[in-house]
């Protein structure tokens, strides 16, 4: 079975609900004792920004400052496309802790051997 999950979060806030639901799936696998990542892209590389991950996606949705903390907290790593926060003008030295830039192949060295689980949201 695998240890690690991937998610490729392609969308930041303007999509709330379906970035609540990549993290519900994160918070998952880290409370099932899985390593797990997230691959930041397009909009949502502004979640490596500190005050980003804030607001409430839908009526019922759990904050998601909240999952994004409890992300953090339980050992998850977000990992930044160094393109697509460099054409938003992104600092990355400014990330919150949990966050850093790294590519494509960083990111599949992150996944390592092991193929892991990969969702895309």
């Amino acid at each position: 079975m695998a240890n690690k999950v991937l998610i490729n979060l392609a969308t930041g806030l303007e999509d709330a609900e379906r970035v609540t639901v990549a993290f519900l799936v994160a918070g998952a696998a880290l409370e099932q004792g899985k390593e797990a990542a997230m691959f930041l892209t397009k909009e949502a590389v502004r979640l490596g920004v500190p005050g980003h991950a804030e607001g409430v996606a839908c009526d019922g949705c759990p904050p998601l400052a909240r999952l994004f903390e409890q992300f953090a907290q339980g050992g998850g790593e977000l990992l930044v496309c160094p393109i697509c926060a460099k054409s938003r003008k992104l600092d990355e030295t400014a990330f919150v802790p949990n966050a850093r830039l790294a590519g494509a192949t960083p990111m599949w060295e992150w996944l390592g051997d092991d193929a892991g689980t990969v969702f895309s949201y």
